[in-house]
């Protein structure tokens, strides 16, 4: 897989620019975007006013075009940590009374070789579990001794080139490593699709943070921005 400059994968590169609007960061700090993917339906149809992907350096922020003025100037001139602080309370005044949330983002281009576990099946099949029928796209599902659903992936597939995996085991089955293998048999799918697999978690999250660092998704300290307005 070609890297760009930077050291990154050219597949990311091009997930986040078409995603975000622009990237890289022009620079350190945070590089305010306007973006016409911000007023347009995400992959399940919901709407995200505010995305961003931050880097331990900098960060790209993207907006609706018309508040890409005003949230630019909330962040002028001031170092990462301390614009990411100030969006919280900035940003209401901004867009309205919402939430800012902040989470890991970890990529990988080389998960861990691992036995491939699950079947690929469509959505509307009647063993899949409600969580996982809103993904666009077939689901990954690893079945318990019985053939019932035991585990599976979801992929959110943003654009051709960067697909977001989200994984779930049944309580019963936890502990056996399946979380692992899926989310490595998934990923290798994405690389196969021609995009790079992400994977989108809470800071506290620890049980996810396991899994992601043991199918080949290290934290490399990059995070993910958002902010929900109250609709």
């Amino acid at each position: 897989m070609n890297v760009r400059d930077g050291g990154i994968p050219s597949r990311l590169a091009e997930h986040l620019d078409d995603w975000l609007g622009v990237w890289p960061p022009a620079g350190t700090g945070v590089t305010v975007v306007g973006s016409p993917r911000r007023a347009t339906p995400a992959w399940d149809g919901s709407m995200h006013d505010v995305i961003g992907v931050a880097t331990p350096t900098s960060a790209v922020l993207s907006v609706a075009p018309e508040s890409a003025e005003a949230v630019a100037r909330l962040v002028s001139g001031a170092s990462l940590e301390p614009d990411l602080a100030a969006l919280a309370e900035g940003l209401a005044p901004i867009l309205g009374p919402g939430r800012f949330g902040r989470g890991l983002f970890r990529w990988s281009a080389a998960p861990t070789p691992t036995p491939d576990l699950g079947d690929w099946v469509p959505t509307s099949d009647e063993r899949v579990p409600p969580w996982l029928t809103p993904f666009n796209g077939d689901v990954l599902v690893a079945w318990d001794d019985e053939g019932r659903y035991g585990g599976g992936v979801g992929r959110k597939q943003h654009d051709r080139f960067g697909h977001e995996l989200s994984v779930g085991t049944e309580e019963s089955l936890r502990g056996r490593g399946i979380g692992r293998l899926l989310v490595a048999t998934a990923a290798r799918r994405v690389l196969d699709d021609g995009a790079i697999p992400t994977y989108l978690h809470a800071p506290d999250n620890y049980a996810s943070a396991k899994v992601a660092d043991a199918a080949g998704f290290p934290d490399l300290g990059w995070t993910v921005l958002g902010f929900w307005r109250n609709r």
